[in-house]
């Protein structure tokens, strides 16, 4: 038996390791853009951009948030739109005061979600509607991105400089996370390795794979690509929003590429182990669409994946020791690109099947929460009726 599982679980790495996309590997950066090689439009300038921004409580990011994207070096028109989700503390005042010598940052009060959406969407949507209104017929670019991000001068110079030289839809890129407390260092490089394994960089970038996925962070989108599926409307009930509109897009035969940035930083800090079980459960269960056969599959396969080799290389004796402890180097090894994007040592990949212990237990947390009617908790709202919109077609 023992045996027969060690196989089973180098079988699974073979198929990781060299059929699932690379997910393992670095993945692409975009090298910075300067704004000469923004391709004009036919009225000469850089393609227009709008930039949304929905904020809830973010007093402590906002300032330094914005004035980063208010500093971009851009040379066409950029105008930025902050959405003020009804937030309890200074953020709406905050950013009204801040200099904007150019006039590119409009600030608008949010209003009640209406039955269905979830906040950060329903804000999302009226920041998206309001640039609607504002150019209702412009065929530049909607960038959606978070209130506890800063971007480096050149960022959106980039995003929009690769969505043009590759004919793209939709550019997405996964931002720097913080990394600094205990906590962060253990559990945050895992959280960019799962993603990556869940959403392989090189299939979302693959227009012959079904595979579609985003990062939330930083999102650049055409707008006539959102026009062509609904708009926001089409992500109604999603909560896992970003990869929800990467497959709508995708759906609809446009062109998408996800990859790391080195331009863009989250600043929002995880200080110790319960914040980033929360940051996990707050999705983890809509990810497995609230199925509990999805669950028991998921558990099963954190197991077999990530906890058995360690297990058999330690404990077991004979061809199944040795079997087992070759796959887990495998997922050490796998691990390791990702711990050098961090500058963090080689040696946190011993504790990957401590970690994937921890991720589990948070996905099953989350499914607690579900079951007893807790649903998912977010900027101190609770959804408990969130429909798992997924964005495939109907």
């Amino acid at each position: 038996m023992l045996l027969a599982l060690a196989v089973l679980c180098a079988a699974i790495w073979v198929v990781l390791i060299f059929f699932h996309g690379r997910f393992w590997q670095k993945g692409p950066i975009l090298a910075p853009a300067t704004p000469d090689q923004i391709i004009p439009t036919a009225e000469g300038s850089a393609p227009a951009v709008t930039i949304v921004v929905p904020a809830r409580d973010e007093a402590e990011s906002i300032e330094v948030a914005l004035s980063s994207l208010i500093a971009q070096d851009y040379p066409g028109p950029l105008s930025i739109i902050l959405v003020n989700d009804r937030s309890a503390d200074e953020t709406g005042p905050l950013a009204r005061a801040l200099p904007d010598p150019s006039g590119r940052l409009s600030v608008l009060d949010g209003v009640a979600p209406q039955p269905g959406w979830s906040g950060k969407l329903w804000a999302v949507s009226q920041g998206v509607q309001e640039a609607e209104r504002r150019a209702p017929q412009d065929e530049g670019y909607i960038l959606l991105t978070d209130a506890d991000i800063i971007h480096a001068p050149q960022h959106v110079a980039t995003l929009v400089r690769k969505a043009q030289a590759d004919r793209l839809h939709m550019v997405s890129e996964m931002v720097e996370l913080q990394c600094d407390s205990l906590a962060e260092r253990a559990l945050v490089p895992a959280f960019v390795f799962f993603f990556a394994l869940l959403y392989p960089f090189a299939r979302v970038n693959n227009p012959k794979s079904r595979t579609a996925g985003a990062a939330g962070g930083t999102i650049l989108l055409e707008r006539t690509m959102l026009r062509s599926i609904g708009g926001i409307d089409a992500l109604k009930g999603a909560l896992i929003d970003d990869c929800t509109l990467a497959r709508c897009v995708k759906e609809a035969g446009g062109l998408l590429y996800l990859g790391h940035s080195r331009l863009a930083r989250s600043i929002r800090p995880y200080p110790g182990a319960a914040d980033i079980w929360r940051m996990i459960a707050r999705t983890a269960y809509v990810q497995l669409r609230f199925s509990p056969l999805l669950l028991v599959l998921t558990v099963l396969g954190m197991v077999l994946v990530w906890v058995l080799p360690a297990m058999l290389g330690l404990f077991a004796h004979g061809p199944a020791r040795w079997i087992g402890a070759a796959t887990w180097l495998a997922s050490i090894c796998s691990f390791l690109p990702t711990l050098r994007r961090f500058h963090l040592s080689p040696l946190w990949a011993l504790a990957l099947p401590f970690i994937a212990g921890f991720y589990t237990a948070a996905t099953i947390g989350s499914a607690v929460n579900h079951h007893r009617g807790r649903g998912v908790v977010w900027k101190n709202r609770s959804y408990t009726e969130a429909i798992p919109n997924d964005g495939r077609a109907s």
